[in-house]
């Protein structure tokens, strides 16, 4: 049974001043589903956010999200839609509530209206005993959990979130992870942009890998992860000029898949850990090849995305002091 699409993404460009940021990238995002961008910083997400919430255009292609366009039909697209950027600009001396109550006004909501969900969005967040101190006395996981009820508060059918969990300590990210997942519970779909690795394997349905303002990839986690082909043996080699010589011997050998050489060792895809290992390891030690270091994983997204762009996103993610 086909699923219902929420937003479909056409051959979408987007050019600043000669930069193509956006490069014909087509996707379409199911109603009910978490879909994730997952990029380095300056790959293109952002923009391509933007566009869907009609704050910009695109220099060509189109978005449609439930059938309206994003630019000729903008005002009804945000009538359908919420959005919660990386950073919102919080009024410290207002309380929760009072920016909830001043939002509402701005969504034009009615008053009867803005007392049913308001008490509602406070208590979905978890900060219903919270509501009435100042923002400046919030965490910053709290700030963020306020951000999130004022993009749901216009009772969007798409919510969409900007880097959701920048900067936070990971139980405050675990948290907000909880709450976009009852959004999708509830109905709602949810785009989101993001960075982390983790974030996007454990919270997104699908993914769209982005890099250069083109889409590499797309598909699940596991999907993506099926397809870099068989688990990773990592080892790295005393004498460092014995590591072609290893590759070679390593690379005949029956259940391994790949072998790719670094300055100081090796990464070799194999089918069976159980069976490749004890191989790999009486091949060295039968060339008298001195390992310093073993490492055996099953693959993860970011050795999807080495394999899709040929870095790791780790290499342009900001320090936490620069977040």
């Amino acid at each position: 049974m086909s699923r219902a699409v929420a937003i479909e993404v056409s051959h979408l460009g987007k050019v600043y001043d000669k930069v193509r940021a956006v490069d014909d990238v087509s996707f379409q995002v199911y109603a009910g589903e978490i879909f994730g961008l997952l990029g380095p910083n300056g790959a293109g997400k952002s923009t391509i956010l933007r566009i869907l919430i009609t704050l910009l255009h695109p220099t060509s292609g189109s978005a449609r999200i439930f059938g309206l366009d994003s630019v000729k039909d903008a005002d009804r697209v945000r009538k359908t839609i919420g959005y919660v950027p990386q950073e919102r600009a919080i009024d410290r001396f207002l309380t929760g509530r009072e920016h909830l109550e001043l939002l509402a006004d701005l969504h034009h909501l009615s008053a009867e209206e803005a007392s049913t969900r308001i008490p509602q969005l406070l208590k979905l967040v978890e900060l219903e005993a919270q509501a009435d101190r100042p923002a400046k006395t919030y965490s910053g996981g709290m700030k963020r959990k306020l951000d999130i009820a004022c993009g749901l508060l216009p009772d969007p059918k798409v919510l969409f979130l900007d880097e959701p969990t920048l900067g936070l300590d990971v139980p405050s990210r675990l948290r907000i992870w909880d709450h976009v997942r009852a959004m999708r519970d509830r109905g709602i779909t949810v785009v989101m942009t993001t960075n982390y690795l983790d974030e996007a394997d454990q919270l997104c349905d699908r993914i769209a890998i982005i890099d250069g303002g083109r889409i590499k990839t797309l598909g699940s986690p596991t999907e993506l992860k099926v397809g870099v082909g068989g688990d990773l043996v990592s080892l790295t080699v005393r004498e460092h000029d014995r590591v072609d010589t290893l590759a070679s011997a390593v690379n005949i050998l029956p259940a391994v898949r790949a072998v790719k050489t670094r300055p100081n060792g090796l990464d070799i895809r194999v089918d069976s850990p159980e069976k490749a290992l004890p191989a790999i390891l009486e091949a060295a030690n039968r060339l008298t090849c001195q390992l310093e270091f073993i490492d055996y994983h099953r693959p993860r997204l970011d050795d999807v995305f080495i394999a899709q762009t040929g870095r790791s996103i780790k290499d342009d993610q900001p320090k936490d002091d620069d977040q």
